[in-house]
């Protein structure tokens, strides 16, 4: 069985064919926590995520394109996802493609 980070990662290059994908389970941050469940593993994640499928949308666009990709892992036991979304033109105007290299 794949682990999620890995499902996570194929479901947004299907949808988005993302130039960088960066995905991290942040999941151990969270023990403790509300939403995190003793015992429970794989369901905090970060991702940062340059595709020019975002040009010309919202940020909360680009929210809900990326979370509708990933839809049957939040429905699986994913609780929390922080999305950061770039086209590729915002993500060489920040100088963020030399940190991510």
């Amino acid at each position: 069985m794949e682990i999620r980070l890995t499902r996570i990662e194929k479901a947004i290059e299907i949808q988005l064919k993302p130039d960088v994908l960066e995905v991290t389970d942040e999941s151990h941050k969270h023990a403790g926590h509300l939403g995190h469940e003793d015992g429970a593993v794989e369901t905090h994640y970060n991702v940062l995520i340059v595709s020019d499928a975002f040009n010309g949308m919202s940020r909360l666009e680009r929210h809900r394109m990326v979370k509708d990709a990933v839809k049957q892992e939040f429905a699986s036991g994913l609780h929390s996802l922080t999305v950061k979304t770039f086209t590729n033109d915002e993500f060489t105007a920040k100088g963020r493609r030399a940190e991510s290299e």
